[in-house]
């Protein structure tokens, strides 16, 4: 596997090749949270002028190396080139034209500069806060409530049609969404403001070991009665975050819509 002084090295040969206007580098390599191990990225800007040019013939992309996959995808007006190479080193690849970094600045949550002879990144700033929390208002706390008991009645449908994945994709990536919410927020109501991290990466970094293994308990979605009981699971995990949550902030919290919904799927799926 390449060095990261050998990569770093070979980004900037080929960026002075396509003679590239400016070089930046983002992601987990310029946080100081993030792990450091072999399967961080190489998150790379190459801000350029004659966009069209590179576009029209990417064999120059060869000279990173061997790749095991690709995907290249258009990001409103830049291109992004995702590169797993042989040797286990993976590249993030953004073509960003010079007049449109703030539009690649507006996406990252921090990013340093390492070529930049003309100082085009001179007037702009990272956003270092874009993954951060902060304690929710009152509205926030009712929509997210509404919107988790409100799904999980889709989970039950799902359920009782025996449709696991329909099931699963509505408990994990909006129902037990929330939940992580919620678990946010409760951090974000005793410290304030907090980093937790692109799809909450950091999260647990702040609460009790015993909190991460409660929920990581009901993560296993493997079959329809798992997914029921991960279902019950997370509703009593959820309902118990949003009293709480509620009675710290001063919130109402409507607990009757919570047991009605608890027994809606008891009811549901007494005998599934």
């Amino acid at each position: 596997m390449r060095t990261e002084t050998k990569m770093m090295t070979l980004i900037l040969q080929i960026a002075e090749t396509l003679q590239v206007e400016a070089v930046a580098l983002s992601g987990s390599r310029t946080s100081p949270h993030s792990p450091k191990d072999e399967f961080q990225d190489y998150d790379v800007v190459y801000i350029v002028e004659n966009l069209n040019d590179l576009l029209s013939d990417l064999s120059w992309l060869d000279q990173f190396g061997m790749r095991l996959i690709e995907q290249h995808n258009v990001l409103g007006h830049r291109r992004l080139y995702l590169m797993l190479f042989e040797d286990g080193n993976r590249i993030d690849l953004t073509l960003c034209p010079k007049e449109y970094i703030q539009e690649w600045v507006d996406s990252e949550a921090n990013f340093e500069v390492i070529k930049d002879d003309k100082g085009l990144f001179d007037s702009y700033i990272p956003s270092p806060k874009r993954y951060w929390t902060c304690p929710p208002i009152e509205e926030e706390f009712a929509a997210s409530c509404n919107e988790f008991w409100w799904v999980s009645t889709y989970v039950v449908k799902a359920i009782r049609r025996n449709q696991l994945i329909y099931a699963t994709d509505h408990l994990y990536g909006i129902c037990q969404q929330e939940l992580l919410k919620f678990l946010a927020w409760q951090v974000a109501s005793d410290k304030g403001a907090v980093d937790i991290g692109k799809n909450y990466k950091y999260l647990f970094h702040y609460l009790p070991a015993e909190k991460e293994k409660v929920f990581s308990a009901h993560l296993d979605l493997s079959s329809i009665e798992k997914v029921g009981q991960s279902l019950f699971a997370t509703m009593k995990l959820f309902d118990g975050e949003a009293q709480e949550l509620a009675q710290k902030m001063g919130f109402t919290y409507d607990k009757e819509v919570a047991e009605k919904m608890i027994s809606y799927a008891k009811e549901k799926l007494s005998n599934h």
